[in-house]
């Protein structure tokens, strides 16, 4: 399980370093793909892999399930390690995430993400101030709140 905020900055050439317990938990090669809200998101092989197909479930006359699975597998790569521990973020997703300098890296259960920082703390302020209007709608879920 993935946990915790972390800031890190990218550096030129578009490494960034991720924290070294996330990097043992998401193995030698892993997925970074487009993620949702202009972040990315981090997978390990296996999380990918049960990704993968649930994906291939989505109906593919639907138009919205063609257009939900191509965001995802177009911006996906392969990555893996240097021998510092970073990762060398393709120049697309970094367009994408508007990754520039600092960033944050977060962990959200099953996956990493990376947002841009001025980014992430623009969305954490909004999503804090409408904290307890998410978690009622979602109290359906049988969440333990």
């Amino acid at each position: 399980m993935f946990l915790g905020e972390y800031q890190h900055s990218i550096d030129d050439k578009g490494r960034i370093i991720i924290p070294a317990k996330f990097r043992e938990a998401l193995g030698t090669d892993f997925i970074v793909t487009r993620g949702l809200d202009n972040c990315l998101f981090v997978y390990p092989r296996s999380e990918w892999n049960a990704f993968e197909q649930k994906l291939k479930q989505l109906p593919l006359m639907k138009s919205d399930a063609r257009s939900f699975t191509r965001f995802f597998f177009s911006g996906a790569s392969e990555c893996e390690w240097d021998k510092q521990g970073r990762v060398t973020l393709p120049g697309h997703l970094r367009e994408y995430a508007k990754l520039e300098k600092e960033c944050v890296v977060i962990g959200v259960s099953n996956r990493v993400e990376i947002w841009d920082k001025s980014t992430w703390d623009a969305y954490k302020e909004q999503s804090e101030e409408s904290f307890a209007e998410i978690a009622e709608k979602l109290v359906d879920f049988d969440l333990p709140f």
